[in-house]
């Protein structure tokens, strides 16, 4: 790197560099990012980005950034044994730092951040004082704490020795994300300013950094730990008191502007041993113009200045004698607001000009709340010449400025769009310009910025910044003297009366301008409990606000804020729901819980978890943030033909709209971003036409047909259509296993050994499941059954249910052997769900799985009924006839013979047939058509080596298969003369359920995705790079995820950009079977 590195940032938010040894701005390498503020050192770059958080970019170098993680293993000598690990309940831990204080085990030692990589494992520093010490590197002493050697004596009752592990910095050229979540206190807001410094520090290494940053609330934070290295430093520490900025000085000052009286402050207490200092004082010193001030043609032009720059000073620290002025302004009606927007701001005057005398008569909450937008557009444009005056300052103190007063005509003429009180302020006459002054005479300057970086102060001396007497600034000491109450009251009315003039010319020109906010605002609050981020992870009550804005143009916007309380200090936390992708009840046996769901939520896997008291409860709030965050993104009504559909483990049902670039081959939408909004309703399975058909299969195997209605269940009212609605119940089994192992005396019984399982556990003999405490899968279900043996388990039981085996877990079998030491068998319950959807039952059939063909959606489908097929819950194969758009139940069942039970079937989209039987082997239906809808004969296919399929799921013309271990396939060699393919081509693992659309889109439901925070089971996951002539793709894109159980993207048909055509052209198109 060179010596030294100018930065900056330019209106688009790209950072730009330029050496002292080059000639040429050169664009930072990272250039995804855009930013507001950047602050430079020696060797990094700290900014802020456009989502408010704090970056670091630390410029590569040949000398690595590397940091020594220590651990000790202590021991102390037992007489039965040696040396041992069990130490004496006063000794330390038995892994520790170096005082023993804190325990510090090897696999505990994490990663500071995502931007930090090993370099090696753990291994024992065998060197002590420069000396090797035997072999395992071992030092002895008495006991803890004392002085330890390497030769082990007779004394030597404990011995430690030191693991060391190296780490190193890899975000090098890039920018890097501080991290913030994983502090104990967690930031209640984003960033808004940022200084970094105190690399002149002499007592301090090499390398050490203050970096202070300002929230948007105005909190100061200091970064602990900013070395060299260690650059991303350790954690926030949270100051006291509010600032709008912050500057850090070369060495260890620190300066900044108070947001409540827009005073300088001086950091007070930062020494070399601790950097974040003590606590803020203000630097209230007069102005060396104030002694040279005489009276009132003086205090008549300062005071006009004070006015249109800041008027809320005036208003809190006018002298008794202003009454008679003060009360003037309260008389003033409607029509002669008072102005109180800064000159410094021609933003907040211009918002204020185009609210019109209404927005004027709370001037304090429009200098809050004025927001640039709202009056763009409505004010004249300025030139170039006038957007450089500067309405507050003096020609003696800012020779640049312009302004004359004693021409007010010709700056009338041509008024500056950002700087109109300039226009007004002329009006006053001619007045002597060295008796000008920016603010009011009984009033301190109030500061927009401030820099310390050429002001050293010594440690030990005294300034005299701090001894103004009763807070009182000296100009309004010195002006008492010479104003009387008389003369005050006198000028004050002058000014008002001409300021009020002024605004009454200026608004003239925009009384046909319509209102620029026009909102009204509802609230919603409550009680909820919520899954706190931070360990130890648990269950915290919390109050929570539900705020709605409602525009002028109908459009609606919503926030949920949540407040908790952190060591006795409450915080806040606030999603907006324009920005939330799925509300999701979460499956949890004691309480009413759901989950939201960001898109940086869902790639950290771990959305925010609410809990309410009562069911009723959590169905109002389920409902209510479901409405707003249609109502923010304009989603309402039946779903559309082309809708993509899911299910949770839960049975809950979800549908998202795709967008048009969701299967674009360039610039696609990411999965997490996909809104995904609850149906009323309970399935296990859904599938899909883009023709509008929908069918579902519950847990108890009945078949519903979707009636093309909206809502139910907890979604009552606006949340609902009023039609098309029907009740709905759905039945499922729990089942616990009995665990026995063989004892030589007794034989079977419930005792087992230490490392067995529990003798009442789940399937997986992980969890410890016993009929009293096992409760149906959530507070929605009701027991409608006792508990009773299972004799349908796969391998099958003896007489009483049991299952034999030589040891937990093996391969179970139905009967026993010599060589079987253990046995268990299946206990089932039903319990039973009652809800409401747009649902109705296909009776008589039970079925355990369905496919209906995916049209695509050049297709022309309405001379001809839709083809479905199904498989029942006994493994027949079962062809609907008369399923239609206006039938979308059908008629008829018509059996399809087959010599095996089957368990899943798939229809492509040209008519192609596949099916997987219950033994594992796939089969290929052929000949089948609109007018031979059964086909004619099964080709059996063999299944990939060793594996067993679950799943078949056929798209326009590819052909994926899942195995019962997880594995994807691809069905390769598929030609319109050979359509049963050669060959399976393994795709990935970790695969749960798989659906193809009509695009050959893959889409499937992932067992376990790893996040930043969290794992997810059940993920939505999208194949990548899926082409033509790459049908199997090239990676995943990770979506919702979380307890997600099935999908079909079977309906989703919209094509391709036609700008793709060409590279199709150009590389040949797919086989195609139609």
């Amino acid at each position: 790197m060179p010596a030294s590195v100018l930065w900056a940032v330019d209106l688009f938010g790209r950072v730009y560099t330029l050496s002292t040894a080059g000639q040429y701005w050169e664009l930072c390498k990272d250039v995804q990012m855009e930013f507001k503020r950047v602050s430079a050192a020696t060797q990094c770059c700290w900014g802020i980005a456009c989502d408010n958080q704090v970056y670091l970019y630390v410029c590569s170098s040949d000398v690595p950034i590397r940091h020594r993680e220590e651990a000790y293993e202590n021991q102390r000598w037992n007489p039965m044994g040696g040396f041992c690990e069990k130490l004496l309940p006063s000794d330390r831990w038995s892994w520790s730092d170096v005082s023993g204080l804190q325990h510090r085990p090897l696999d505990g030692v994490e990663l500071p951040s995502p931007h930090w990589e090993w370099e090696s494992d753990w291994y024992v520093d065998e060197n002590f004082g420069g000396e090797p010490t035997e072999k395992g590197g071992w030092t002895y002493a008495m006991d803890f704490p004392a002085t330890y050697t390497k030769d082990k004596k007779w004394n030597s009752c404990v011995r430690r020795r030191k693991w060391i592990r190296y780490r190193r910095y890899k975000s090098r050229d890039t920018w890097a994300k501080i991290p913030s979540k994983d502090d104990p206190k967690e930031l209640p807001d984003p960033f808004n300013d940022l200084s970094v410094g105190g690399w002149e520090i002499t007592e301090e290494p090499v390398g050490r950094l203050s970096v202070w940053a300002v929230s948007l609330q105005g909190k100061v934070w200091f970064r602990r730990g900013v070395n060299s290295h260690n650059p991303c430093g350790t954690s926030w520490i949270e100051m006291v008191g509010e600032m709008t900025m912050v500057n850090v000085g070369l060495n260890d000052q620190v300066w900044g502007i108070s947001c409540e009286d827009r005073a300088v402050y001086f950091r007070q207490g930062v020494t070399p041993s601790e950097l974040s200092g003590k606590t803020w004082k203000a630097i209230i010193v007069g102005r060396e113009s104030d002694r040279s001030h005489s009276g009132s043609s003086s205090s008549l032009l300062s005071a006009g200045c004070f006015f249109g720059d800041e008027v809320r000073g005036s208003g809190t620290e006018s002298a008794p004698s202003d009454t008679d002025a003060s009360s003037e302004v309260e008389r003033q009606g409607p029509e002669q607001p008072f102005p109180k927007e800064s000159l410094d701001d021609s933003r907040n005057l211009k918002g204020s000009l185009s609210k019109g005398p209404e927005a004027s008569r709370n001037p304090e909450q429009n200098m809050e709340n004025a927001c640039p937008a709202e009056s763009e557009g409505k004010a004249p444009e300025a030139s170039s010449a006038d957007e450089c005056h500067g309405p507050a300052s003096t020609p003696a103190e800012l020779p640049w400025t312009n302004i004359d007063l004693k021409e007010p005509k010709r700056v009338s003429n041509q008024p500056a769009a950002g700087f109109p009180e300039t226009t007004g302020l002329s009006s006053l006459g001619p007045f002597p310009l060295g008796m000008e002054e920016p603010y009011g005479a009984d009033d301190h300057p109030l500061w927009a910025w401030v820099s310390g970086g050429g002001c050293a102060v010594e440690a030990g001396s005294v300034l005299k910044w701090f001894t103004v007497q009763s807070g009182q600034s000296p100009s309004v000491q010195m002006l008492s003297l010479s104003i009387t109450p008389a003369q005050t009251a006198a000028w004050r009315k002058q000014i008002f009366q001409q300021l009020t003039e002024r605004t009454k010319r200026e608004l003239e020109s925009f009384r046909h301008y319509e209102q620029a906010v026009e909102q009204s605002v509802w609230v919603k609050t409550g009680s909820l409990q919520w899954w706190c981020d931070w360990k130890p992870h648990k269950w915290v009550d919390v109050r929570v606000a539900l705020e709605q804005f409602t525009g002028h143009d109908g459009a609606r916007d919503s926030i949920l804020f949540i407040y908790y309380m952190v060591h006795e200090e409450k915080k806040y936390l606030h999603v907006f729901l324009n920005e939330v992708t799925v509300l999701v009840p979460v499956l949890n046996e004691a309480k009413h819980s759901f989950a939201l769901y960001t898109p940086e939520r869902t790639r950290q896997r771990w959305p925010v978890r609410l809990a309410a008291a009562t069911e009723q409860d959590m169905n109002d709030w389920l409902a209510l943030l479901s409405l707003s965050c249609c109502e923010s993104r304009k989603v309402h009504g039946r779903p559309s033909p082309q809708a993509i559909w899911s299910v949770t483990c839960k049975g809950d049902i979800f549908v998202s709209e795709p967008s048009p670039d969701l299967e674009a081959r360039e610039h696609l939408l990411p999965c997490d971003q996909m809104f995904w909004r609850q149906m009323g309703g309970h399935l296990r399975i859904i599938e899909a036409n883009s023709r509008g058909v929908v069918w579902g299969i519950g847990y108890d195997h009945t078949a519903w047909v979707y009636t093309g209605g909206y809502g139910g269940g907890c979604f009552q009212g606006l949340a609902s259509s009023t039609s098309n609605i029907y009740p709905q119940s759905d039945v499922k089994s729990v089942y616990i296993y009995e665990n026995q192992r063989w004892n030589p005396v007794t034989g079977y019984t419930s005792r087992g050994l230490p490392t067995d399982r529990y003798m009442w556990s789940d399937v997986t003999g992980l969890q410890e499941c016993t009929k009293a405490s096992t409760k149906p899968p959530s507070l929605q279900w009701t027991w409608v059954s006792d508990w009773y043996v299972d004799f349908s388990v796969p391998g099958g039981t003896d007489q009483e249910g049991w299952q034999y085996a030589s040891d937990f877990p093996a391969s179970y079998h139905g009967y026993k052997t010599m060589k079987d030491f253990v046995r268990r068998r299946c206990w089932a319950r039903k319990c039973k769900l009652v809800t409401s959807g747009p649902w109705l039952e296909v009776a008589p059939i039970a079925l355990g799985d369905v496919s209906i063909i995916p049209e695509s959606a050049h297709a022309d489908g309405q001379g001809h009924n839709i083809a479905l097929w199904a498989v029942s819950d006994k493994g027949d194969v079962l062809c609907r006839l008369g399923v239609s758009e206006l039938n979308p139940a059908g008629s008829s069942w018509l059996h399809v013979g087959t010599d095996q039970p089957f368990a899943s079937v798939s229809i492509g989209a040209c008519y192609q047939v596949w099916a997987v039987a219950r033994d594992g082997s796939a089969f290929y239906r052929g000949s089948v058509s609109p007018s031979q809808p059964a086909g004619d004969c099964w080709y059996h296919i063999p299944s990939p080596p060793k594996q067993k399929l679950t799943q078949v799921s056929v798209g326009q013309t590819s052909v994926y298969a899942l195995d019962e271990n997880g594995n994807l396939w691809y069905r390769a060699g598929i030609t319109p003369s050979y359509p049963q393919g050669s060959s399976w081509e393994h795709v990935s693992n970790n695969v749960r359920k798989v659906s193809v659309g009509p695009l050959d889109q893959v889409w499937v439901i992932a067992n376990k995705v790893q996040g930043s925070h969290g794992l997810s089971r059940g993920t939505v996951c999208r194949r990548m790079g899926v082409q033509p002539r790459e049908p199997k793709g090239q990676g995943w894109d990770y979506g919702i995820g979380g307890g997600w159980d099935h999908i079909s993207v079977r309906a989703n048909a919209t094509m391709v950009p036609r700008n793709m055509s060409r590279e199709q052209e150009a590389h040949g198109q797919g086989p195609v079977y139609c």
